[in-house]
């Protein structure tokens, strides 16, 4: 049974990792801890820092322990990692306030209840320090030589402004990160973009050095469309998880527009549908890629978002943009509405039956009566009469026409719908 390491391989998350061996042996000895870094520069994540996050919920989806460090002490001196120019520096009022809204977005991917997840500031260790006996017993485990072969520095020390002195000692405060959710929590993994290599060996080093145990490090790589752009990069600017910056619309909307070329990808990249199902759709083609594209997008939405926002957001694109039927045998695992678009398991309102009742079938206009769909049994017989009362979407002719446990869909459920918009949904139970 392949372990978390495989499936991240397998869906295309890893990069580089150290310790290729121990590190598959670390991760089948049980629940381990892992952490990756969030910067909190802003009160919202964007679809760049999807890669993490979606690794972080691999992870606790297959028994392990997620930590997100907000860098809560680290962004009061900024990462040159990527930058070719110094970060504003925030003050910690600020930090506090940003902290707040990642861990709400967090929370859609990841579980905190109970300590399955942990959500910590390195501001709670780093503004503690003492400079001198920092120094003292952690600096002297790092040699300048080799940090400043690290590319985030290289790229720093080559561009016009240069790296200043509180930049360089970014590394060093990352690596004591490590070392001390090491110590606090056990924490042994660090995985971050490829921008993060330098900065994830050395803390593997320095736990080598003073605790003398085996680090480990795992980096994503970059993710760019298939025409060569960065992911998330839009002429609106960037996708951001935050409601209120991007609404789940346009969200939705951001996936939907995938590049045909990149659909499979996505799928097993930023959905938690099975692999098989996604090999299936990479050779389709026409309608049934735009379907694959509707489900990446749903998917995507639903777990930003949440089911409800997700369905509405695929309902308003039905309803400017026409009836996108989505077959049964399109990655069948995702609970995308399928059918009659502007049904859902959420915002339509149900009854559930016993089995035996519907067995022992009800005269139509009875049912539309019980479940709200008529105001009385007379006018559930004109709503017939008339034309406007539908089964599973074909009209009914007669009052008396009895529905029944035969009328059950795959998924045990018969949709009434009365006129063109109100729809009740009967469940089946045992």
């Amino acid at each position: 049974m392949p372990n978390v390491i495989d499936i991240l391989k397998e869906r295309g998350f890893v990069e580089q990792t150290t310790h290729d061996q121990e590190l598959n042996e670390y991760v089948e000895q049980g629940s381990i801890t892992c952490y990756i870094g969030f910067d909190p520069t802003a009160a919202s994540l964007h679809i760049g820092s999807l890669i993490p996050i979606m690794s972080l919920a691999h992870m606790q989806r297959n028994g392990h322990r997620p930590i997100a460090l907000v860098g809560g002490g680290t962004g009061m001196v900024g990462d040159p990692s990527g930058k070719t120019e110094m970060r504003k520096l925030l003050t910690l009022e600020a930090l506090a306030e940003n902290e707040q809204g990642i861990k709400k977005q967090l929370s859609h991917f990841l579980d905190f209840s109970q300590d399955r997840a942990l959500m910590l500031n390195n501001a709670d260790w780093l503004t503690k320090l003492e400079y001198i006996p920092f120094l003292r017993d952690y600096g002297r485990h790092f040699s300048v030589n080799r940090m400043i072969k690290a590319e985030s520095y290289k790229i720093r020390l080559d561009s016009e402004e240069g790296l200043s002195f509180i930049e360089f000692n970014y590394m060093v405060l990352q690596a004591y990160d490590f070392l001390e959710l090491c110590r606090r929590h056990d924490c042994r993994l660090q995985m971050g973009g490829s921008d993060q290599w330098g900065n994830i060996v050395a803390g593997v080093d320095l736990n080598r050095r003073v605790h003398q145990k085996t680090a480990f490090g795992v980096t994503f790589p970059l993710i760019t469309t298939s025409s060569g752009e960065k992911m998330g990069k839009t002429v609106k600017g960037a996708v951001w998880l935050d409601s209120e910056r991007t609404s789940p619309y346009d969200y939705y909307q951001f996936w939907v527009n995938t590049d045909d070329r990149d659909v499979a990808r996505f799928l097993a990249l930023f959905t938690f549908l099975p692999m098989q199902e996604i090999r299936q759709i990479e050779t389709l083609r026409g309608a049934d890629l735009n379907s694959a594209k509707a489900v990446l997008a749903f998917e995507a939405t639903r777990l930003a978002h949440g089911g409800e926002k997700a369905v509405k957001s695929y309902q308003g694109a039905v309803s400017m943009f026409g009836d996108r039927e989505v077959p049964t045998h399109i990655l069948p695992s995702s609970t995308i509405p399928r059918g009659d678009a502007r049904l859902d398991d959420i915002s339509v309102p149900q009854t559930y039956m016993d089995v035996a009742t519907l067995k022992a079938g009800i005269p139509a206009f009875k049912l539309f009566q019980t479940v709200g769909l008529a105001a009385s049994g007379g006018a559930a017989r004109r709503l017939i009469d008339q034309g406007g009362a539908y089964v599973n979407g074909q009209r009914i002719d007669a009052f008396d026409h009895v529905i029944s446990d035969r009328d059950l869909d795959d998924d045990d459920t018969i949709v009434l719908r009365s006129g063109k918009k109100r729809f009740h949904k009967i469940k089946a139970q045992i």
